[in-house]
């Protein structure tokens, strides 16, 4: 495919954000900025200690302290659309990687040729770009920009994953990565593919896309992690989710009242024979903890614990990562993002090679997921969970951290955004004003981030839009309209009740009424996009 590609200068990317001092006064001679993305899977906003949790994250801590924290950023809701959503800079919808009626769409979708992966944006302005971890995007990741790829598509086992990939060739199963735990595997990929851009291409910028699997279920640790946290849980749910939502209040991330636990929500899914498997210390909702059995309580609070520990081990490998940037001398030069394809998950099922009960938890031979009860708590002080878009299921954090290029240290922001913004914050970062491909492309819904990097101020932007599997929202300013697939449209005013509590579409008829035809019209603009430039099978 043929693209014109529309390059703006550096200084005037970096001018961007240099009326409140960020960028540095020789910014003319500065080059671009290496780039690295750091995406969780089912990580609830509560879960870091920077966003107020227990679990221990000193790396991801250190760059927050750094850096920026966005308190008010946003995700999908899900893993496949979110990664659309980041990778293209289009809503999931717009590209066919969510479902769209009547159009070959969802996680089996095709991107339209209009839709680009950054990488493939990046590399005429002479970025190499790198992926380890999940893929879960259409198409092959050597095709579609990168340089190198570590692909893992087996997501069953952490221990002894059956389907690796690298640069497209499957691994053999005497490889260490085969027989090593995933989270390490794929840091150890990162940082030796780190080793060689400077080795060999140290006058490029890189882009870097590190997608790790942690702590989407199954929910499987080293031992030596789990023992870390292993009598942490046992004061439940309630307890350990009122001590992180006082954390959130002392740090300033929130101060909406924290939102009761629902307890007739429970997984957005259901598998009754998964409970069977998993005997009767499960239980498929938030109940009251003092509610449980003795052995329900035990039961649930090792899951708390290997939770924590797939969290603290993805934090320790970052830390390998990070230590490699200071290795190369690209720490200062590198715009680092960390954030999660969705709210924690309430889910809960069996797959893979099952659950053994009586395995130690968090073994290659059990199968253990988060469920309602401790998704509640990481996804303090929201409602719901991961598919549903009330604001537990898709409100992240995002980490920012740029040494060279960000003047602020230890700061908030809580203008909204989206993973939408990534790509269009990226490009006016490496110089890139757009692209206009041989199929007309929609303008990119998201916005650049980079006022944002200077000032907590607003920022202009459209409604912020979702739809995934029949639940939907619109927000606009600070007003809300959300709805859970066959329920009636609520309406929440965030600046005052970001938790979702006192509904006010009854008290605010005209104003709901009024979003729901704007939220009417992108969803049929959206539609039209999916049906631009159709594959031909």
């Amino acid at each position: 495919m043929l693209w014109i590609v529309r390059t703006l200068s550096v200084v005037a990317a970096l001018l961007i954000c240099d009326s409140g001092g960020g960028a540095p006064a020789d910014a003319a001679e500065t080059p671009r900025p290496n780039v690295l993305i750091l995406f969780a899977d089912d990580l609830g906003y509560s879960d870091l200690g920077c966003y107020g949790g227990e679990i221990e994250t000193p790396n991801l801590d250190r760059l927050a302290a750094g850096g920026l924290r966005f308190t008010q950023f946003y995700n999908t809701a899900r893993c496949w659309p979110s990664r659309a959503a980041l990778m293209t800079g289009y809503y999931a919808q717009q590209v066919r990687r969510d479902t769209v009626p009547g159009v070959k769409s969802g996680g089996q979708g095709t991107r339209p040729g209009w839709a680009p992966l950054l990488p493939a944006r990046l590399r005429p302005l002479g970025y190499r770009s790198y992926h380890s971890g999940k893929w879960h995007i259409d198409g092959k990741p050597l095709e579609n920009g990168f340089d190198h790829s570590f692909q893992l598509e087996d997501h069953n086992s952490y221990f002894h994953p059956a389907n690796i990939l690298v640069d497209g060739r499957k691994i053999g199963p005497d490889h260490r990565w085969s027989d090593q735990y995933c989270t390490v595997s794929i840091a150890d990929h990162a940082v030796e593919c780190l080793q060689e851009h400077a080795a060999r291409f140290s006058g490029q910028p890189f882009f870097y896309y590190v997608a790790f699997t942690s702590p989407h279920f199954p929910l499987q640790a080293l031992p030596e992690d789990i023992a870390r946290y292993k009598e942490k849980y046992r004061a439940g749910w309630e307890a350990i989710r009122g001590a992180r939502y006082e954390r959130q209040k002392r740090l300033g991330l929130v101060a909406a009242p924290l939102s009761a636990p629902e307890a007739d929500v429970g997984p957005p899914y259901d598998f009754p024979e998964a409970l069977q498997k998993l005997g009767p210390g499960e239980v498929n909702r938030p109940l009251p903890w003092k509610d449980l059995t003795p052995e329900q309580q035990a039961f649930q609070a090792d899951k708390m614990a290997v939770h924590a520990a797939m969290i603290d081990r993805m934090d320790r490998e970052i830390g390998r990562i990070l230590e490699q940037l200071t290795v190369m001398g690209a720490a200062e030069e590198t715009l680092i993002l960390f954030a999660s394809d969705n709210g924690a998950s309430a889910e809960i099922m069996v797959r893979g090679g099952g659950h053994d009960p009586q395995a130690p938890p968090g073994s290659d031979e059990t199968y253990l997921c988060l469920g309602p009860g401790w998704s509640t708590c990481a996804n303090t002080p929201f409602r719901r969970h991961k598919t549903w878009v009330h604001e537990g299921g898709i409100a992240t954090p995002l980490i920012v951290h740029w040494p060279r290029g960000i003047r602020a240290r230890d700061e908030l922001r809580t203008a909204p955004g989206h993973l939408i913004d990534v790509v269009p914050t990226v490009l006016a970062l490496a110089g890139a004003g757009g692209e206009q491909p041989a199929v007309q492309a929609p303008a990119l819904p998201g916005r650049s981030l980079l006022p944002l990097f200077e000032a907590n101020a607003p920022l202009e932007r459209p409604p912020l839009w979702w739809l995934h599997e029949g639940n939907r929202a619109l927000r606009e300013g600070d007003w809300k309209i959300v709805a859970a697939k066959g329920d009636e449209w609520s309406l929440y005013d965030l600046a005052a009740d970001r938790t979702e509590t006192v509904d006010l579409a009854k008290r605010e008829p005209r104003r709901l009424a009024e979003m729901r035809t704007r939220w009417d019209a992108l969803t049929e603009e959206f539609r039209r996009n999916a049906t631009q430039d159709l594959p031909s099978k």
